[in-house]
């Protein structure tokens, strides 16, 4: 035994020279000291020195709390290092939660680096991409940061530019996608334009006992996930077990080895599976990213303007009530009230980094609206990805980026209840000097006009949503449905039967759990909106 430790800590000296234990128990669990860095919001831990002569793999891992994402992380960094289970000594590369909790809240997407350990199993090093943001019960405002902060990742000089495998985690029990899994599968798939080939996507099953997973198989053939088939035309997918660093009682130890070597097969087929695909560019990934942040700040903008149109229009219907109540009044001072329609900038609560505001509202000072928020990776609106030859494609006027700012305030359409004299209620339109009947009708003119601005800024938003559908892997994710049921309703409401269809049927794309995965998207929606409310 003591010359199986000495064995032990001499093979792994190095390594455990650049650890702390945490227990001394068996096996022997140490947590890695990695090299920690911060680009732009994001977070990359490194063990190891990279060697540019060496190939380096890259897979990107989702999954929900609970399916075990953080031990499969784990046991990946331990195969690539070269651990058996007579070794009886394991490695953490991941925090546990109450360790990692306040960086968890900074963060959502986080890269590991293996490097130096090439020849141990494994002929690359391994680059792993986690997501722990996606279907977090802080909020659906998190999936978008993550979206955008995937973004910065794959354009950063930095960051990550190509992809070997997308790896989809749950664990071997599940019979059914929940809502909120279902909506995190489908949140991801969307983000990877047609560069990405759902072969390259692949199921993690954990907890297994090495058996097929009949369970989990049927859960994803159930929810239509877009991964890579085999001959049999069923989901790829590879088994992994959860208790490599369990205590190893006596009477266990057995029933544990087989355990283990469960993932260390599912480990071999994986990195086979990896070392054999060939690495792919993520230039399309990029422009979907893209192609989201535009659509979802162009409609949020348009929401916002629709808004503000909404109040406008009742205060011109009030007015002309008015108006007609004092077309026989002789007094000019006889006053009404009307709600009068006006912007102002509120504080909202945004994190900062190196001074700027990473998580804060670009917007127009020109035309008084919010152009893109949350807006989590440029430093100023340069920077923006709404940004396109210096000028904005996203606010009324597309204005120059030097018209806007990123600050920690955006605007807000406001109401307030005032007192207007007749005379007063003439001059808000200009005509002081014309009859009342005048007034009324430039009071319909501009009523006409910003029906004209609505359909303008409808027809902006389906261009998005075509676009996007032509170079999105999936189209169809549920946050996109948001969208979808927003423009539908607007076109029907105008009678534009023909792109009505168009995006009926870009929504009739959906399987057959979009109902209930909007459901629990929506019910985020209006929780979080009930928050900013309250």
């Amino acid at each position: 035994m003591a010359t199986q430790i000495s064995y032990v800590l001499s093979k792994y000296k190095d390594i455990i020279s650049k650890s702390y234990l945490i227990s001394s128990g068996s096996p022997a669990v140490y947590q890695l000291r990695t090299k920690e860095e911060k680009f732009g919001t994001l977070t990359r831990k490194t063990v190891g020195e990279k060697n540019l002569n060496k190939t380096n793999k890259t897979i990107l891992l989702v999954g929900e709390t609970g399916t075990g994402k953080s031990t499969l992380i784990n046991a990946l960094v331990n195969y690539t290092m070269g651990v058996k289970f007579d070794d009886n000594i394991w490695f953490k590369i991941v925090e546990d939660e109450k360790r990692s909790q306040s960086e968890s809240q900074t963060s959502d997407v986080i890269v590991y680096q293996i490097f130096g350990f090439e020849g141990e199993t494994l002929p690359f090093s391994l680059t792993i991409i986690d997501t722990p943001g996606y279907g977090d019960t802080r909020g659906i405002e998190k999936d978008v940061i993550v979206n955008e902060r995937l973004l910065d990742l794959f354009c950063s000089d930095e960051g990550v530019h190509v992809l070997d495998a997308v790896g989809l985690v749950l664990k071997a029990s599940e019979n059914r996608l929940s809502d909120r899994k279902k909506y995190i599968f489908d949140s991801v798939v969307s983000l990877f334009g047609k560069d990405i080939e759902r072969e390259k996507i692949v199921a993690l099953i954990t907890h297994s006992d090495g058996r097929r997973p009949k369970n989990a198989l049927t859960a994803l053939e159930a929810a239509n996930i877009k991964c890579a088939k085999n001959e049999k035309n069923q989901p790829v997918y590879f088994l992994f077990d959860n208790c490599q660093d369990d205590a190893r009682q006596e009477d266990e130890i057995e029933a544990l080895e087989r355990s283990y070597n469960v993932t260390l097969k599912g480990m071999r087929q994986l990195t086979d599976f990896i070392g054999k695909t060939a690495p792919q560019e993520l230039g399309k990934t990029v422009e979907v990213l893209n192609a989201r942040v535009e659509l979802t700040a162009c409609i949020n903008n348009l929401q916002e303007r629709i808004q503000l149109i909404d109040l406008k229009q009742t205060e011109i219907r009030q007015t002309k009530e008015a108006l007609k109540k004092l077309e026989l009044e002789s007094d000019e001072r006889t006053t009404v009230e009307v709600d009068e329609v006006y912007k102002e900038k509120e504080i909202i609560h945004c994190g900062m980094w190196w001074g700027f505001f990473y998580q804060g509202a670009v917007c127009c000072d020109v035309c008084e609206e919010n152009c893109h928020y949350p807006c989590t990776i440029a430093w100023t609106p340069g920077g923006c990805e709404i940004m396109k030859k210096k000028h904005c494609t996203v606010c009324t006027k597309k204005c120059h980026v030097s018209k806007h700012v990123k600050e920690n305030q955006r605007y807000v359409n406001k109401t307030r209840r005032v007192k207007k004299t007749k005379k007063e209620l003439k001059q808000t339109y200009e005509l002081e000097h014309q009859e009342t009947k005048d007034v009324l009708r430039s009071l319909e003119r501009e009523t006409e006009k910003f029906d004209q601005q609505k359909n303008d800024w409808l027809d902006e938003a389906y261009e998005y949503v075509v676009r996007l559908q032509q170079i999105a892997l999936n189209v169809n994710s549920a946050s996109t449905h948001v969208h979808l049921d927003f423009l539908i309703e607007k076109m029907k409401e105008r009678g534009d039967m023909r792109k009505m269809q168009k995006l009926e049927e870009i929504k009739s794309g959906q399987d057959k759990g979009t109902k209930t995965v909007l459901g629990y998207l929506l019910g985020g929606l209006k929780s979080a909106a009930g928050k900013a409310n309250s």
